[in-house]
């Protein structure tokens, strides 16, 4: 065996209804709840926030929006500054999470945000964190990462273990009548975090790939069913898993390609990040399939098990043909045309994907600023 090292992530609750679990998880003092505004309207948090709030003062920020801002980041911080705040709960989808995670830290650490992007530079000591997902798809609580977008619409990361959370809440009932787009998009974010964490150039391992194979049965056996049955609470619970599982496995072996792509697509255009990495899937896995063909016909095999006697050529074609039947039976448009950008915006989409240097490393094989430019004109 080669050598390794994996984090096995937070302490889980796992189950319907946790709100009282969790509020007695957290130490005494003030509490910032960092949400949107969308959880917010629909009572989504209001069952966490009472119990949250049952014993402590709870200062709710819900300004976060997709993609979230620098500025909106800095903004929840001072807000729990404010309220001298002892913890930080997240409570969404992949935005309120990525910003609860760097607010706790800020927070606990008092660290200026612009010394600790990239990876292993935050070394301070962050407030208790809790996490709370609401979509299947981001595994944000399971993730020392957190990604925000800054000037010029560059989305920049802090990758840590300070930014593990204590705890991760998996409720499936919050998931419960999710909009089919957010579903499938969300789901399809987690797909790919399975199959590059799997096929990542760098610090793969037998856990995360025990991980990325487990998430990819799940996922791929539960997104049409959750989407078509949307208060179905056994699928909706397998995909929160799931997602999970993939959040556990990418955050010890790092995603690549496809992530590198779909950036820019959510930076200048604010495309939500599921759907930006649908849109890259199959050109991506495409342009990695020499490369990665070994381990593409593996994970086939995890999706339809009668192929197991094919070869690996077909095996891993096999893959990408799966993947894509399944994003567009999923119902997501699957072309940039459909979102509208244009055509002649591909070389600038190019040169942006290649600032994402942090992601293009972990890719089984190169992609250069040409290469990025041809497979946005093959998803045009």
């Amino acid at each position: 065996m080669r050598p390794f090292t994996f984090n096995p992530g937070p302490r889980l609750l796992a189950g319907p209804d946790q709100a009282t679990a969790l509020a007695d998880k957290l130490p005494p003092g003030p509490c910032l709840l960092v949400t949107d505004q969308d959880l917010i309207r629909l009572g989504l948090t209001d069952a966490y926030c009472e119990a949250i709030g049952k014993d402590r003062e709870l200062v709710i920020f819900d300004s976060v929006e997709a993609d979230p801002s620098k500025e909106t980041l800095l903004a929840a911080t001072e807000a729990g500054r404010a309220a001298a705040v002892t913890s930080v709960v997240g409570f969404g989808g992949g935005s309120p999470m990525d910003v609860a995670k760097l607010a706790a830290y800020l927070l606990g650490s008092g660290d200026e945000l612009d010394q600790i992007w990239g990876v292993n530079i935050a070394q301070g000591r962050r407030l208790p964190l809790a996490l709370v997902p609401t979509t299947a798809g981001t595994g944000s609580e399971a993730t020392p990462i957190s990604v925000i977008t800054c000037e010029g619409g560059v989305k920049l990361a802090v990758n840590s273990p300070p930014l593990i959370g204590d705890w991760a809440v998996l409720d499936a009932t919050l998931t419960l009548g999710l909009p089919a787009h957010v579903t499938a998009a969300t789901g399809i974010d987690a797909i790919v975090h399975a199959v590059e964490a799997y096929t990542s150039a760098r610090l793969k391992n037998p856990l995360s790939d025990a991980l990325a194979r487990e998430a990819l049965r799940l996922l791929s056996a539960n997104l049409l069913t959750a989407i078509e049955q949307p208060r179905n609470l056994e699928a909706r619970s397998a995909m929160l898993l799931g997602a999970h599982l993939a959040g556990l496995a990418f955050s010890n072996a790092p995603v690549a390609g496809v992530h590198a792509l779909a950036y820019p697509l959510g930076g200048l255009h604010h495309l939500p990040h599921g759907l930006s990495n649908a849109l890259m899937l199959r050109h991506v896995l495409g342009h990695n399939l020499e490369a990665a063909r070994e381990l593409y016909a593996e994970l086939a095999e995890v999706i339809e098990p009668d192929c197991a006697g094919q070869g690996s050529q077909a095996r891993a074609a096999l893959l990408i043909e799966r993947l894509d039947d399944l994003a567009r039976r999923s119902g997501l448009p699957l072309r940039l045309r459909d979102h509208g950008i244009a055509f002649d915006e591909c070389p600038l989409l190019g040169k942006e994907a290649m600032r994402q240097t942090r992601l293009l490393v972990n890719n089984p094989c190169e992609i250069s600023e040409s290469d990025a430019q041809r497979l946005y004109e093959a998803a045009w």
